[in-house]
């Protein structure tokens, strides 16, 4: 008889595990049994709960854009004036939480999946429509509305891009350093925008 009030937590061991395999494998090269090792749960069990693997990538997907969604939303409602928005946003992507070896690279093999999943594509389309409208909750009120939409992109691109360096690199990814490439550029445009 299964106890009462442990699906929540296999559900969530066995997405952490997939996050662990797919950042060590660096790809979606995984298989049920090894998630299941990991996550201390059977194969079976893991399968009764997810079924499929693109079941449980999929909701390894599901599971990071929620946390991340959730960290910006927090970090949103703290800021004090729409520049601080902007960088609360960009802090968030590179916030320890988001910024982990593990979870960069389960990012880079989601973004490489999604082209031949339409269940993929359609979460990554979930994410970027989020992070432009995070970005231009901040940037619309201090840019004119076709500029404001022009940097968000760059700066969403730019974050999309850091990731993709980083999870290419041997060694630690560092946060600090991509979070300051892009608050340059912003403050770059900013600049040029009073200016004008």
């Amino acid at each position: 008889m299964p106890k009462v009030g442990m699906e929540p937590l296999r559900r969530k061991a066995l997405i952490d595990a997939t996050i662990s395999a797919i950042g060590e494998r660096g790809s979606l090269d995984v298989t049920m049994s090894e998630i299941a090792g990991r996550a201390g749960v059977s194969s079976a069990l893991a399968h009764h709960y997810f079924g499929a693997k693109d079941d449980l990538l999929q909701a390894t997907m599901r599971y990071l854009l929620t946390e991340l969604n959730a960290d910006c939303r927090a970090a949103l409602t703290a800021s004090t004036t729409p520049r601080a928005r902007v960088s609360a946003v960009i802090a968030v992507n590179f916030s320890d939480k988001q910024f982990r070896a593990e979870t960069i690279a389960a990012w880079l093999a989601f973004y490489v999946e999604a082209q031949k999943s339409p269940t993929l594509r359609r979460l990554l389309r979930v994410y970027a429509s989020r992070l432009h409208s995070n970005l231009m909750s901040g940037l619309s009120a201090l840019l004119s509305r076709p500029e404001a939409e022009r940097v968000a992109e760059t700066t969403a691109a730019l974050i999309d891009g850091l990731y993709i360096r980083r999870a290419l690199k041997d060694g630690i990814p560092d946060a600090a350093t991509a979070a300051a490439l892009i608050e340059d550029y912003l403050e770059i445009k900013l600049t040029q925008a009073k200016a004008a």
